[in-house]
């Protein structure tokens, strides 16, 4: 019997459209790491996410996720507050290919748009998520549980799979 699908359409289409995402984790003694990410993708179907880290700037936090699989995502829309939290455990970690620049470019071109509405220019995102190929590295994940971190009501609340 297949799984039902974590995220609805339109939580899909937020993630997809590239917005801030901060990624964390937890060494073996539950001591916590974060780092932000400088671009993320979901697959259509939202079973696969995949950010990218500067490898330079997040060695506790990629430690831990090699140790312990585990990862958290917070993907928050800027302009708005409008927040997902994706938590995974069995995160894998590979470099970063030629193959992923579009997706980082897409990411770049769309954080400048969301950044931009709440006042902050095209040079200083570009800065903030500058980071070489060599650099980075790739963290995949399938989502197992999503949280609805949109600060009010509903914030902490677990996101109900779709039914089948």
């Amino acid at each position: 019997m297949a799984q039902p699908a974590l995220l609805d359409p339109d939580r899909i289409a937020m993630v997809a459209k590239g917005v801030s995402a901060i990624v964390a984790s937890r060494s073996a003694t539950l001591r916590p790491s974060v780092m932000r990410a400088v671009g993320s993708h979901i697959r259509a179907d939202g079973g696969r996410v995949t950010v990218f880290l500067r490898r330079s700037q997040s060695v506790q936090l990629l430690r831990d996720i090699e140790s312990t699989g585990q990862i958290a995502v917070v993907f928050s829309e800027p302009s708005t507050h409008r927040t997902l939290q994706l938590k995974a455990p069995q995160a894998q970690v590979r470099p970063a290919v030629p193959d992923d620049l579009p997706q980082l470019q897409a990411y770049l071109r769309s954080m400048q748009n969301e950044v931009g509405q709440v006042g902050y220019g095209p040079a200083y995102v570009a800065a903030m998520l500058a980071a070489p190929l060599a650099d980075l590295v790739a963290v995949e994940f399938t989502p197992t549980a999503a949280f609805d971190q949109t600060p009010g009501p509903r914030a902490g609340q677990p996101v109900e799979p779709l039914q089948p």
